[in-house]
């Protein structure tokens, strides 16, 4: 039985995308991605629907059948019906995924598609692509703020690096709550994280702030603000934002920075926002000054280090 693990961040993923062979024909739909650059960061707990429910590899195709209100999960002669034992492996399955610090679904599956899968009008083959995955709809209606991608979103470049935002900053928030919410480190938290959420959305930003000013119900309190922060979170950082949330950290080192590095540092943000430089070179700067110049509050934003380097997903903007 799988738990909550505070030093390794488990991601849950459609077996077939680790190259296990548990599609309809016996094969596998294995991502390179997630295998080779990032399956050294995250421990990967694969589900595979359709194997669980005894179906088997090779097996008969199904998909989404719609009949009126109710949609049914069958092949497409109808000759098989795996409509009931899918909504109650999927019920029971989500229930034991608390643990889970993200997902990663395979696309236009009838099981695992988050969105766009193909649902056809029962008796016709007929389709729109207005379907979600059996599976992955429980998935996302029990937990709703879990950052769940597909993989191949992942290779945009801005999706990926939102979604492996996402991913820490929600692990983050499990690590406080297994060590114990306290109002203090919920303050804290939301101190280290302020100019990330200002790059992804300053009005959250300003309504999150009275949150944990004003607590007196902890628990309330902490569920109003995670389902606001993630929520923020899930918005793309601009450009412009980053470089207005640049631009206040640049302001704690006026009064130790000569006027070349100032000018230097001024250069990198206004270049960055010119789209001629990557967010990573100002941001590396930055951390530069902070060993030459130690400012604790600002050395403790997450923004500057929001997920390790090797994942280099700080190329996107």
């Amino acid at each position: 039985m799988y738990k909550f693990n505070p030093l390794r961040i488990q991601i849950g993923i459609s077996a077939c995308l680790l190259g296990q062979k548990v599609r309809f024909d016996g094969g596998h739909k294995h991502s390179p991605y997630c295998t080779q650059e990032i399956g050294a960061f995250f421990d990967y707990v694969p589900i595979c629907p359709e194997i669980a429910i005894g179906m088997g590899a090779p097996r008969k195709s199904i998909r989404l059948v719609r009949d009126g209100e109710t949609i049914l999960v069958q092949s497409g002669d109808g000759s098989l019906d795996v409509t009931a034992k899918l909504a109650q492996y999927s019920d029971a399955k989500v229930q034991e995924l608390d643990f889970l610090g993200g997902y990663v679904l395979c696309a236009k599956s009838p099981t695992c598609g988050m969105e766009r899968v193909t649902e056809y009008k029962i008796g016709t083959n007929n389709g729109t692509k207005s379907g979600i995955g059996v599976f992955a709809r429980k998935l996302m209606e029990r937990y709703p703020l879990l950052p769940i991608e597909e993989e191949g979103r992942l290779h945009d470049l801005v999706l990926r690096e939102n979604f492996f935002t996402r991913v820490y900053a929600y692990h983050d928030w499990q690590q406080m709550k297994h060590e114990g919410l306290t109002k203090h480190k919920l303050v804290k938290f939301h101190s280290r994280y302020k100019y990330l959420l200002m790059a992804h959305s300053p009005q959250w930003y300003r309504q999150l702030g009275p949150i944990v000013a004003n607590i007196e119900d902890l628990d309330v309190a902490a569920s109003r603000y995670f389902e606001g922060f993630m929520t923020a979170l899930k918005i793309n950082a601009t450009r412009k934002n980053h470089t207005s949330t640049l631009q206040h950290i640049q302001g704690y080192f006026k009064k130790h920075l000569s006027k070349a590095q100032k000018l230097e540092l001024s250069e990198s943000i206004m270049k960055y926002r010119q789209g001629l430089l990557p967010l990573l070179v100002p941001i590396t700067l930055i951390n530069h000054y902070l060993r030459e110049f130690p400012t604790p509050y600002i050395e403790d934003q997450v923004y500057l280090n929001p997920h390790p380097e090797e994942l280099k997903l700080r190329y996107a903007y």
